[in-house]
């Protein structure tokens, strides 16, 4: 949550920051703060289960993490055939679960010191940016520079700069912008909430925490599926050739 409820008369003031000094730039600490948090409880999800990983009795990590694994490989099978890029599955599987644990410490008491880093732009603008050059560059290895560059000019050539800016710029925005807002709206909502009398604001609040999970789950979930889209865009028409 970026927003804050000030106790003088109970403004809003959304956008805030806990910020710092770092070799002279002004960075938003509670972000990397968070970042930290979350990608620390991934690689220890994953570490601990690839140890734990077992045939006979699975924990409900296991089970969870083979669900989401199989379903981004059907999405890949469905759409790009069986020559995916390398990397694809392990990039949007990292993708869900980072995305979802920034948008889960919402949940917790927190949230007004650390708040979703996915509630700030600096840090979703470098997904989504991270998302669309590694598309490219699948796309350019799948099918060479001139084919992968030459659909920009299709089915008529003066719609090339209009696919241009749709690819570098209207993309990776509403990528980003998509998840962004709706992170940063849940935070402000937390806000209003605050504004209630004490004795009652634990109902409201517990009832929004859930449905901001909910929220925070969903969107996770588009980011990866729209990354999966852009791939399949990118690279399946020629992975199905190669497939045949």
């Amino acid at each position: 949550m970026n927003a804050e409820v000030l106790a003088a008369g109970g403004e809003i003031k959304p956008g805030e920051h806990w910020t710092g000094s770092l070799f002279g730039l002004t960075v938003n600490l509670d972000t990397i703060i968070g970042t930290l948090i979350a990608a620390v409880i991934v690689c220890g999800a994953g570490f601990y289960m690839a140890r734990r990983a077992t045939k006979g009795r699975p924990s409900g990590l296991q089970v969870a993490f083979e669900a989401l694994a199989g379903w981004v490989q059907g999405q890949i099978r469905d759409g790009m055939g069986l020559r995916a890029p390398r990397g694809v599955v392990g990039l949007c599987i990292t993708l869900f679960a980072f995305i979802l644990i920034c948008n889960w410490l919402a949940a917790l008491p927190s949230e007004h010191w650390i708040p979703p880093p996915t509630s700030d732009v600096n840090l979703v603008y470098p997904m989504a940016l991270l998302v669309i050059v590694w598309v490219n560059v699948a796309g350019i290895r799948a099918k060479g520079a001139k084919s992968y560059f030459g659909h920009f000019t299709k089915p008529y050539a003066f719609l090339a700069p209009i696919e241009f800016v749709t690819q570098y710029f209207s993309r990776p925005l509403s990528l980003a912008l998509r998840l962004f807002g709706n992170i940063f709206a849940g935070g402000i909502m937390v806000a209003v909430i605050g504004l209630m009398s004490a004795y009652v604001l634990w109902v409201p609040m517990a009832a929004w925490k859930l449905f901001d999970m909910f929220i925070g789950a969903i969107q996770a979930l588009i980011f990866t599926l729209l990354t999966l889209i852009y791939f399949t865009e990118a690279v399946g028409s020629e992975a199905d050739e190669h497939a045949h």
